[in-house]
C-alpha cells in the first residue's frame, strides 16, 4: 500500500508540474536556485549530475572547468559522488582540475576497450570528457577519491603521423601538494589518444593504496600506468593497451605511430620503490617495454601477455632481502627493435631473487609494427652483483641464439626445471 501511495504521488507531481503547477526539478533553467534544489538530495542513486553546476555540451572548456571545480569544491565536504551524464558530445574540459579528497567522478561504462561510437561522426559518446590543451595535467588527484566509469578524449591527437603527435601532460596525476596521496581508486577508465595516462611519481610526496583496475588505452609516450614510493601495495589489476582502442570510431593507430611509440624506449607498467605491488591480468601491444620493475621493489606478478615488445619484462634490485619477484603465468611475444640482439623477452640486473613459473616466450611477424620476427634470448642476466633466479615449466620458442639464457654476471645463481627450448627438448639446469 505504502508502494502505490508512493507512485500515486510521484505521479501527481509531474502532473501539476506538467499543467502549470511547480516545476519539476529537471525543468528548472540552471541557476543558483536549481543547483541548491537538486543538490539537496533529488540526484539519481545518491550522486549529483555535473550538470547541475553548469557542466553542459555546449560550453566552453575553460568555463566547464570552472564549473566542474566548483562540483568537486562542493562534494569534497559531504564526499559526495558526481555523475558524468552521458551525451553526445560529451563535455570539453580545459585542464588543471583537482580532484579534492573524498570526491568521487563516476560516469556510466565499463572500460570500453574499441571506443564507444557516436551516432553521426567518428567520435565518441557517452560519459565522455574532450582534452584539447596541452598546458597541466587534466586532472589531479587527492586522498580518499575515485575516478570511475569515465572516457578521456583527445580529439586533437594524430593517429596517422608520427611527426604530428601532441605530447600532453598525464591525463591523471597524484597530487604534489599533498605530503600522502593514499587510498585513490581509478577503475573502468578509457583513455583515447593520451600520451601519458596515470602518472603516480612524485619527488617528494608518497603514496599508498592506490588501485588501478580495468584501465584501457594506448599512451603515445609508451607510459601507461607509472608509480613511483608507494610504500603500502599498489595494485594494477586488468588494464590493457592496445593501438586498436578506437577502432570502434575509425581512429586506429597507424605502423608509423606505432613504431614511434617503440621507438620512446619507455615501459607501459613502470613502477619503482613500492612495498608487495600486485600486478594482475595485464596486457600491452607495440611497445618497447611492458612492464618494468625498479630497483626498489617486490611483489607478484601474474596472468599477463605482453605483445610485441622489445623488453617484455625487466627486473632489477638493489638488495637480497626483499628485492624478490615471483612472475607467473604469462606470455611474452618479443619481436620489434633495432636489430635481433636488443629483444629478450626477460631482462634481470642487480639483487634479489627471480621466480619465474609458467611464463613462456615465443615470437613471430605482426604487420601491426616493424619488426624482426623473433628475439635474440629468452633470458639476459646482466651485472655483477649476486643474484639467484628459479625456472619452472617456462616454454622458450622464437630464440636465435644456441642458448634460451645468456649471463654476463659471474655471480649469477640459476635453476631451470622442465622447461622447454626451441627445438621442443626439456631444458633443465640443476
Amino acid at each position: 500500500m505504502k508502494k502505490i501511495t508512493l507512485c500515486v504521488t510521484i505521479t501527481l507531481a509531474c502532473f501539476k508540474a506538467y499543467t502549470g503547477g511547480t516545476p519539476c526539478i529537471e525543468e528548472i533553467p540552471y541557476s543558483e536556485e536549481r543547483q541548491q534544489t537538486q543538490v539537496e538530495g533529488k540526484s539519481f542513486q545518491g550522486m549529483v549530475s555535473i550538470q547541475q553546476f553548469g557542466v553542459l555540451p555546449e560550453n566552453s572548456p575553460e568555463q566547464n572547468r570552472e564549473n566542474l571545480q566548483a562540483a568537486i569544491d562542493w562534494a569534497s565536504s559531504s564526499g559526495s559522488a558526481l555523475y558524468v551524464t552521458p551525451t553526445e558530445e560529451g563535455y570539453p574540459v580545459a585542464t588543471g582540475i583537482i580532484l579534492r579528497k573524498n570526491v568521487s567522478l563516476i560516469g556510466a561504462h565499463g572500460p570500453t576497450g574499441r571506443g564507444t561510437k557516436h551516432p553521426l561522426k567518428n567520435a565518441p559518446t557517452g560519459s565522455l570528457f574532450t582534452i584539447t590543451d596541452t598546458n597541466e595535467p587534466f586532472i589531479t588527484v587527492e586522498s580518499a577519491t575515485q575516478i570511475r566509469g569515465i572516457q578521456f578524449w583527445y580529439p586533437k591527437q594524430s593517429h596517422q603521423t608520427a611527426h604530428d603527435i601532441i605530447q600532453y601532460k598525464p591525463t591523471i596525476k597524484m597530487s604534489d601538494t599533498e605530503r600522502i596521496v593514499e587510498g585513490v581508486t581509478l577503475s573502468c577508465l578509457t583513455f583515447y589518444g593520451e600520451y601519458m595516462a596515470m602518472d603516480f611519481r612524485s619527488q617528494n610526496n608518497i603514496c599508498e593504496q592506490i588501485l588501478f583496475e580495468h584501465c584501457y588505452g594506448y599512451p603515445l609516450s609508451g607510459e601507461f600506468i607509472t608509480i613511483d614510493r608507494c610504500y603500502d601495495i599498489p595494485r594494477i589489476l586488468h588494464c590493457h593497451v592496445n593501438p586498436s582502442n578506437m577502432r570502434e570510431f575509425g581512429r586506429t593507430f597507424s605502423k608509423e605511430v606505432v613504431d614511434w611509440v617503440v621507438k620512446q624506449k619507455t615501459f607501459t607498467y613502470w613502477i619503482n620503490r613500492t612495498d608487495n605491488a600486485q600486478l594482475i591480468d595485464l596486457f600491452t601491444f607495440g611497445v618497447y617495454g611492458g612492464i618494468y620493475l625498479g630497483e626498489a621493489t617486490y611483489g607478484q606478478l601474474t596472468n599477463f601477455n605482453l605483445d610485441c615488445v622489445t623488453i617484455g619484462i625487466y627486473k632489477s634490485g638493489d638488495n637480497t632481502k626483499n628485492r624478490n619477484w615471483q612472475i607467473s603465468q604469462g606470455s611474452i611475444i618479443a619481436n620489434t627493435g633495432e636489430k635481433i640482439t636488443d629483444i629478450h623477452p626477460l631482462m634481470i640486473e642487480g639483487k634479489g631473487h627471480t621466480s619465474l613459473t609458467n611464463v613462456e616466450a615465443f615470437s613471430g611477424g605482426n604487420p601491426a609494427l616493424s619488426n624482426l620476427g623473433a628475439f635474440y634470448d629468452y633470458i639476459t642476466i646482466n651485472g655483477n652483483d649476486m643474484l639467484t633466479v628459479s625456472m619452472v615449466s617456462c616454454r622458450m620458442q622464437g630464440y636465435v641464439a644456441n642458448n634460451p639464457i645468456t649471463v654476463n654476471n659471474p655471480h649469477a645463481r640459476m635453476r631451470a626445471v622442465s622447461c622447454i627450448d626451441k627445438d621442443e627438448n626439456f631444458f633443465d639446469i640443476p
